[in-house]
């Protein structure tokens, strides 16, 4: 090969800190130059691969908590290589440790709340379970609108468990080569099966959608039967977590695959009122700014309450004197357009002796004079006067 002195030069720098990726087209480049008879530049490559393999076992290794004892396998560790696919050397999965795992549980309603606190308690009392002939959950769906917290609920549990969480990448696992999506799927449950760890799948509906779709091909079957395939051989290696806004599109054997099914609402007033304080920090909002906050997100997700407060947040920083809580308000909905419903928008937007009667009328506030005076700027006086004239 012409220039491979250069092209080997290359190879040695770029290797000193490989990625799967790299060492994916480095190996390719050797069999190119061996399918061409250079034999020899073929060896090169293959030799510098060698030690770029043998320089990561040697490099120190962080080891998981031991939390996660009771799940069997080997441990990941850092230096672990991941699979990726064989075609493009896209990788097929991502891990965070337990350190990078660490969030807090989603503001949730506190009957969910008792409902992943069980499925921690399982985890930490097996042998109590095991006395009486059952054993821990080992795969749990999570459904649920978009931003009400799925996907940190799955991240929390693997953290409470001590475990890393094997992330599969479902946009690298599907292929437009016949059978490659299946053979992709096999991969990240091998690399799951060997290793303690939690498998989530995140956007599960796009790898488990039913069969009898018309507008799908057959290459759909050949994924979904590799994925029942697996999710059977993995129920006593394994914990797996499923994720996905979109429970209609599950084929009906997906669901039956996993023993716990968590469904999470969007959120009603208590925990929008919880959400608003959480993200409020270390802004000092009253308790009447918080509720009100609460009650005009009413149907929106806890992300959506999230940005909402950050608009909020920002409006008080840059002009905190100009105007009153409902002022405020007033403007961050002109932001926030989709994030409100037209009533309120309607509300807001006409005049404030509407405004006046809905704090006064919403049941979720429970507001007097006093406190609406203090929201809308207003005397006390004022506000009765609007309020009887509404009524």
């Amino acid at each position: 090969m012409e220039h491979f002195a250069i092209v080997h030069a290359i190879c040695r720098l770029a290797l000193a800190q490989p990625t799967d990726a790299l060492n994916f087209q480095v190996k390719r480049l050797a069999d190119a130059l061996e399918e061409n008879g250079t034999v020899e530049d073929a060896a090169a490559l293959r030799s510098l691969l060698k030690l770029s393999e043998r320089s990561l076992e040697m490099t120190p290794r962080r080891l998981v908590p031991a939390r996660g004892a009771a799940v069997p396998g080997e441990t990941l560790l850092t230096t672990t290589i991941l699979p990726a696919d064989k075609e493009t050397g896209t990788r097929l999965l991502e891990v965070a440790f337990p350190e990078e795992t660490g969030r807090a549980l989603p503001v949730f309603s506190e009957g969910l709340k008792r409902a992943a606190e069980q499925l921690v308690a399982e985890w930490s009392n097996a042998e109590a379970l095991k006395g009486v002939g059952v054993t821990p959950t080992m795969s749990c769906l999570i459904v649920g609108p978009p931003g009400t917290g799925k996907t940190t609920l799955a991240y929390w549990l693997a953290n409470q468990l001590g475990l890393p969480v094997v992330l599969a990448r479902i946009d690298a696992m599907m292929s437009s080569f016949l059978g490659t999506s299946a053979r992709n799927i096999t991969q990240v449950f091998s690399f799951a099966n060997r290793f303690k760890c939690v498998l989530v799948l995140d956007e599960f509906d796009s790898i488990a959608k039913m069969r009898d779709d018309p507008n799908e091909a057959g290459e759909l079957k050949r994924v979904v039967n590799a994925l029942l395939q697996n999710l059977d051989a993995r129920k006593s290696v394994g914990v797996t977590i499923a994720v996905t806004n979109h429970p209609k599109l599950l084929d009906s054997a997906v669901w039956r695959r996993f023993e716990a099914q968590i469904q999470v609402p969007l959120p009603e007033f208590a925990a929008r009122r919880e959400i608003v304080r959480r993200y409020a920090e270390p802004c000092d909002f009253k308790d009447a700014e918080v509720a009100v906050l609460a009650a005009i997100l009413d149907g929106c997700s806890g992300a959506e309450v999230e940005d909402f407060v950050r608009s909020y947040k920002k409006r008080n920083v840059l002009d905190p004197a100009s105007a009153s809580p409902i002022d405020s308000i007033r403007d961050v909905i002109l932001l926030n357009d989709g994030r409100v419903s037209p009533e309120i928008k309607r509300i807001f937007s006409v005049d404030e002796s509407s405004v006046i009667s809905w704090l006064k009328n919403n049941s979720d506030l429970g507001l007097g004079v006093v406190e609406i005076a203090s929201l809308t700027g207003k005397s006390k006086s004022t506000v009765s006067r609007l309020l009887n004239t509404k009524s």
